[in-house]
This record gives C-alpha cells, sequence and structure tokens, in this order.
C-alpha cells in the first residue's frame, strides 16, 4: 500500500507538471462548458435550458479526454521513450504501477468534475445532483471503462509521433456523435447509429439522467451494461497485447 500511494503521488506531481497534458484533458472541458454554455445555455433542449443540458456531455468529453486520450498518448510516450522497460525492471510491481497510474487518472477527473459541477452551479443555476452516490459511481465505472479501453489501444499505436494523431482520429469524432456538444437526436440517421454503439453515449446518458432528473444509476441497466462491456472488452486487449517494451526501436 505505501509503493502504490507513492506512485499515486508521483503520478500526480507528473500529471499537474505537464502542462499541456493538463490543460488538454483538465482545462479544454472546462472551457468548452463556459463557451458554449454562454452561447446556447439558454435555449431549450428537451425541455431543459441548454447548459444543464451540456454539463453532462462536459462531463462525458472529459472522462475520454481524461482516461482515454490521456492515457493512451501518456503510456504511448513513456513505454517508447523506455520509461515503462525500466519501470518493469525496478522493485516496484507492474500491478501496483498500473493501479497507481488509473488511481491517478480517477482522482484528476474526480476533481475535474466536481470543478465542472461548480461551475454550473454558481454561472448557469444547475441545481447539485441529488443522487450523489450514483454519480459517484458511474464516474467510478466510466473512468475504469475508458481507461481500459485507453490501455487497449495502446496495442494498436506504435510510435509515440503518431499517439496524438490515432487518439484524436477516436477520441473527437467519438465525443462529437456521443452528443457531447450537441443533442444527437438532430443527427442524421446514419450518425444517431453510430452513437448507439459508442460508450460514450451511453456514459452520458447516465450522468444526465442522474443529474437532470435525479435518477439512480440502476434506473437504466443496459446503458450502465454498455458501459462496463466496452470497459471489459478494453481489459481483455489489454490484458492480451499490453507492451512494457519500445515498439520501435
Amino acid at each position: 500500500m505505501r509503493l502504490f500511494l507513492h506512485q499515486v503521488r508521483a503520478e500526480q506531481l507528473l500529471y499537474w507538471r505537464s502542462r499541456e497534458s493538463a490543460f488538454f484533458t483538465f482545462v479544454m472541458p472546462i472551457l468548452f462548458f463556459l463557451l458554449l454554455g454562454s452561447v446556447y445555455g439558454s435555449d431549450r433542449i428537451q425541455g431543459v435550458k441548454g447548459s444543464h443540458y451540456l454539463l453532462a456531455g462536459m462531463i462525458g468529453y472529459g472522462a475520454v479526454a481524461t482516461a482515454f486520450a490521456g492515457l493512451t498518448i501518456t503510456l504511448v510516450i513513456r513505454r517508447e521513450s523506455g520509461v515503462l522497460k525500466r519501470i518493469r525492471a525496478t522493485p516496484l510491481p507492474p500491478t501496483t504501477y498500473v493501479a497507481a497510474v488509473l488511481a491517478s487518472t480517477l482522482v484528476v477527473f474526480a476533481v475535474e468534475a466536481i470543478a465542472l459541477i461548480a461551475i454550473g452551479r454558481a454561472l448557469f443555476g444547475i441545481a447539485l445532483p441529488g443522487r450523489v452516490g450514483s454519480l459517484i459511481l458511474i464516474v467510478v465505472l466510466g473512468t475504469g471503462s475508458f481507461a481500459a479501453l485507453g490501455l487497449a489501444l495502446t496495442t494498436a499505436v506504435r510510435s509515440a509521433e503518431g499517439s496524438s494523431a490515432v487518439v484524436n482520429a477516436i477520441f473527437l469524432p467519438m465525443a462529437f456523435i456521443s452528443g457531447s456538444f450537441f443533442s444527437p437526436h438532430s443527427f442524421p440517421s446514419f450518425l444517431r447509429a453510430i452513437a448507439d454503439v459508442l460508450p460514450l453515449t451511453y456514459f452520458i446518458r447516465i450522468v444526465r439522467d442522474v443529474m437532470l432528473y435525479h435518477h439512480q444509476i440502476w434506473t437504466h441497466p443496459g446503458w450502465v451494461a454498455a458501459v462496463a462491456a466496452w470497459g471489459a472488452v478494453g481489459v481483455l486487449v489489454a490484458a492480451r497485447g499490453f507492451r512494457w517494451e519500445p515498439r520501435e526501436t
């Protein structure tokens, strides 16, 4: 446990010292929320104010930015620069290292979600979530599932230079199609069909259901199962293909 906590603290220091990573994964969702909330926050979307509707989307965007995109890029860079190989040779158990990285990712996203909710309350009059326990559960589930998918994606990225391009090619369209920025109900049918298989779609739906309608996380078990199933796929792929040594020498 002491090694785990020490590594979590180290990961936190590394994250916040990397200004580019912190801006991309932590600050950007907050900026998007402020900008888009100011533009159409007073509009009505499915019977609720646009700013209220947008908050769940920005929490979802923050989840994939932090736990999927940011984690994938960080681990690929560490792998290709030889950092993971050197860590593997230290007394720190590999499972402890991975657990610490995931725990640090959860801490970052939890702080980000709290910041988004606080901004929503202060600037847009959004009520605080009534089902805090359900919100915590979906935050943990979503972070774990997207992190597992991020670990899985590292198996397909061959170089540090190409990591950003590969991740953004998946991450940004997924965020758009899943409804992070707009209501997907106005999308063409083929985009809605794609959205119906994406884990972010169901994560945003659950968060919105919990925050706007004060439902419990288990109100829609199919949505929870979809997020968990994608996470399970990520775990299986990562377990079979995650590498500690550089792929390009």
